[in-house]
């Protein structure tokens, strides 16, 4: 039997072409240091990783071999998949070619995955604080409406796991270069809300509301269902979060 849990979100669930779920730490033979763990690069037996996402791709029905991965190195770069491939120094990837799915691996940083009903296109966004700070998101937007006429206002957004912000503490160097609407200072701590961040980045691009979906889910505080780097630094194994169109 497939034990592996998906995250799922409400405002994808109408659209039968896509094909979108996030893993967590469950699943497989879930033994720890690294548990369900879906990445080549923390240190994990490769073997346990390819059976894991053996487990995961079933799970969703999807073709690993259809699946493109990139190396992310908090940038601001996106790159269009016309045909699975892995993309090195990369954080964004996005399509309008079915049977292309896009993988973003999830430990804390916030993943953002868009899709476009009319013009068929999907995107799945990594937003770590640099890609955050530097409008990750919103540039990705910038290009799907210069390639595609990609509109916004049509567009369906879901930001996914992610570390909340009374958990993502950050040096006072660090906070001085956010704006003061995404960043708390509590008894001279200074702690930074990168899915506002990102969310606000959406709402600016001109997204609607009702076509946003936030989760709720703390990468950090949620140690039973979430592989987070800070929490348990090399320790710590990555979940996938993909997306795509059948």
């Amino acid at each position: 039997m497939n034990n592996v849990k998906i995250i799922q979100p409400e405002i994808f669930r109408k659209f039968p072409e896509l094909k979108f779920g996030i893993s967590t730490k469950s699943g497989g033979d879930n033994k720890p240091p690294y548990y369900f763990n879906l990445s080549y690069r923390v240190g994990d037996n490769s073997d346990r990783v390819n059976r894991n996402r053996k487990l995961f791709f079933e799970k969703l029905g999807i073709n690993e071999n259809r699946v493109s991965f990139q190396k992310q190195t908090h940038s601001t770069k996106s790159n269009i998949v016309t045909e699975p491939a892995f993309y090195e120094d990369s954080d964004a990837l996005y399509t309008n070619a079915r049977n292309n799915f896009l993988a973003v691996s999830i430990a804390d940083c916030i993943p953002v995955f868009l899709y476009e009903p009319e013009k068929k296109v999907v995107a799945a966004i990594h937003s770590g604080w640099k890609g955050t700070l530097n409008k990750i998101t919103t540039i990705t937007i910038e290009k799907l409406i210069s390639e595609f006429s990609f509109n916004p206002d049509k567009t369906l957004a879901f930001i996914g796991p992610g570390i909340s912000v009374e958990n993502f503490e950050v040096g006072k160097d660090i906070a001085e270069l956010f704006e003061e609407n995404v960043k708390i200072e509590k008894s001279g701590k200074y702690f930074i809300d990168l899915k506002k961040h990102n969310f606000l980045q959406l709402v600016e691009s001109g997204l609607r509301l009702e076509n946003i979906e936030v989760s709720d889910f703390c990468t950090f505080k949620e140690k039973d269902l979430f592989h987070s780097y800070r929490r348990d630094k090399d320790k710590s194994g990555r979940m996938l979060g993909v997306i795509g169109l059948i």
